[in-house]
């Protein structure tokens, strides 16, 4: 089979074609991608330059060179040889296609996992495996077949400037671990999304979710299933007390509805805590704030530590920060977070972007077990350019040279330290809310081309 600009042997296995990238495999075994392919019914195929093995590599390689176009990370991935050419674009974006979506989610569902023990610091409260879901949205080229798919908000100046993807995730906090996640569109709600979710919850997890997440259904079978449950509650739902307890917290009941509370009908009993922030420095200063739990022991689960533990569900919004904004930002010649064109290309990313993510963040855990360190004080944007850096220097050749690379990583990613997080607040605010320029409408997508030069148009007066 020939392919234009690839002279590649088609009787060459992938440790072979992609030789830079074998440090991977540390974190992400061979025989995961080989079981991938089978469970998703690619693992037959002709011969064929870029094949599906070579493929699914390649797509993994783009969730860690996220600064590279598709053609430079098969650059990045293969040694330099003579005489020999770099495939095409288009050839590349072709066997993207071919590989699907499929196969890099089952990579995903293979392999990410929650990494912290019982000795990593700052992962467990009081036995119980600190997880927090959130959701957060990501901008995909402006494509009619994104836009099919994912849709665009809309609002009072007009419709959104991209379509965009909806993403649910289930985190492990003290690792930043994206453990799960569920994805739609901008239609998409988060209550319903989060439900694909609930069956990736560890047993010993203590779920924190932000008020956004809570309806009595969802809190009805998640206790109902065991899971440990803090969440921050609306100020407008009615909570009232039942029995006050000595650490000032409360018992109440939540119904399904106003008529089943003024029925006493199938209540669930929670315990409330309610608090005031008395620094006028800090955001929220003035407002109740309200968090349920369905932790009763107010002995054992006090409830000022409830309050303060609970705002370790930051922690996700900063694994967001972490994809989005150092992992894969925009930059020029990329104005979106992908760079898919369609949508079963802007998914595979998504999963390629997650394994590239949890890649490092493994690697930094490990580093940090090496140093005996919280993993917080590793830089994740300095480790992540210590990858990008060392992985071409990966020496494969024998299994003891691939682990003499491997410590030697760790031991730089380990000198990637930071200070320790400050005492400081930030309000919730935008630096720039408009722009003085028009709004791109869909009468400016996808014009014509131009059918005269622009000295033809010129008309001297």
């Amino acid at each position: 089979m020939t392919r234009q600009g690839c002279r590649l042997e088609p009787t060459q296995d992938v440790a072979t074609i992609l030789d830079r990238l074998a440090g991977l495999s540390k974190v992400i075994p061979p025989s995961v991608m080989r079981q991938a392919l089978l469970d998703s019914g690619r693992d037959k195929q002709r011969a064929c330059l870029l094949s599906h093995d070579v493929m699914l590599w390649v797509v993994l390689a783009m969730g860690v060179l996220t600064h590279l176009p598709i053609r430079q990370v098969f650059k990045h991935a293969r040694r330099m040889r003579p005489k020999e050419k770099t495939p095409s674009r288009s050839n590349l974006c072709e066997g993207r296609q071919r590989l699907g979506v499929a196969p890099v989610r089952r990579v995903f569902d293979l392999v990410v996992r929650p990494l912290a023990t019982a000795q990593t610091p700052g992962a467990f409260y009081k036995g119980l495996r600190a997880m927090g879901i959130d959701g957060t949205v990501m901008d995909a080229p402006d494509t009619p077949a994104n836009a099919k798919r994912f849709g665009r908000s809309s609002g009072g100046r007009g419709d959104g400037a991209f379509p965009q993807v909806r993403k649910v995730s289930l985190v492990e906090l003290g690792t930043h671990v994206e453990v799960a996640m569920a994805v739609g569109g901008w239609q998409d709600s988060e209550q319903k999304l989060v439900e694909q979710l609930w069956d990736k919850i560890p047993a010993d997890a203590l779920l924190i979710e932000d008020r956004g997440f809570f309806s009595y259904d969802h809190w009805k079978t998640l206790d109902m299933g065991g899971v440990k449950l803090l969440l921050r509650m609306k100020s407008n739902l009615i909570l009232r007390p039942i029995k006050h307890l000595p650490d000032e917290s409360y018992l109440a009941k939540i119904y399904p509805s106003s008529y089943h509370r003024n029925k006493d009908r199938a209540g669930i009993v929670v315990r409330v805590i309610e608090y005031t922030l008395d620094d006028p420095q800090r955001t929220g200063h003035g407002e109740k704030h309200r968090l349920v739990t369905n932790l009763l022991d107010y002995e054992m689960f006090p409830a000022l530590e409830l309050a303060c533990y609970y705002h370790e569900r930051w922690e996700e919004e900063l694994v967001f920060d972490e994809q989005k904004t150092h992992l894969d930002p925009r930059h020029p010649g990329k104005a979106a977070h992908f760079r898919s064109q369609t949508p079963e290309g802007v998914e595979q990313e998504l999963y390629a972007l997650s394994l590239g993510h949890f890649v490092v963040r493994a690697l930094m855990l490990e580093a940090a077990k090496e140093e005996d360190l919280d993993v917080d004080r590793l830089s994740f944007t300095g480790c992540l350019r210590i990858l990008q850096a060392r992985l071409p220097e990966c020496d494969s050749s024998t299994p003891i040279r691939l682990e003499q690379w491997y410590r030697l990583l760790l031991q730089e990613m380990a000198e990637e330290r930071i200070e320790p997080r400050r005492n400081r607040g930030n309000p919730r605010v935008v630096k720039r809310k408009m722009s003085k320029f028009a709004k791109k409408r869909p009468e400016h997508r996808g014009r014509p081309p131009l059918q005269k030069t622009f000295a033809q148009t010129v008309v001297i007066t």
